[in-house]
């Protein structure tokens, strides 16, 4: 078992066979195509996976990352503290061939080397985990005018173009 920083390079296969469980913290920084989706590299998630062989004998990678990430909120634009959670259920499969043979209740994992970047695949969940559209939950969208009392009367000022067909049809009466 691990706690602390996660280690940058690992064999899952041999992780599976030992059945290792790693537990630590990634920071945001360490992965930038999810750092492209944030607002700062600042952020830490916390990851915990293990690795095991299932009772098919196939390698797996079982377990989550989560944390508090910060995203541009999309009403506001301005800075929106986001929960995410990733949830592991990974096959090792050697090839593509062998990842189609796969159980359907997994997703396979391709491993051509012997090793790989742990934090790429920590990295892909948690871009899949992240919202479409972030937003405050009480976000109060600023108008031109910068005040939502003044947007409101503008538009109740506003005449409307179809009220001479209502004046028409009342005359007809």
């Amino acid at each position: 078992m691990s706690y602390g920083n996660l280690p940058r390079i690992i064999d899952p296969r041999k992780l599976a066979e030992r059945e290792i469980r790693l537990t630590g913290t990634a920071s945001v920084e360490k992965m930038p195509r999810l750092a492209s989706y944030l607002c700062g590299d600042s952020d830490v998630v916390d990851v915990d996976l293990l690795f095991s062989l299932d009772e098919l004998r196939i390698r797996i990678i079982t377990g989550n990352a989560k944390g508090r990430v910060h995203m541009t909120c999309q009403r506001c634009l301005e800075p929106v503290e986001v929960d995410v959670q990733a949830e592991f259920n990974l096959a090792i499969a050697f090839n593509e061939d062998k990842a189609k043979q796969l159980p359907r209740y997994y997703d396979p994992l391709i491993v051509e080397d012997e090793e790989i970047e742990l934090l790429d695949i920590v990295e892909e969940e948690l871009i899949l985990s992240l919202p479409l559209v972030p937003y405050h939950a009480d976000c109060s969208i600023q108008t031109q005018f910068g005040d939502e009392d003044m947007a409101k009367e503008a538009e109740i000022e506003k005449p409307n173009p179809f009220s001479v067909l209502a004046q028409l049809k009342a005359d007809k009466k």
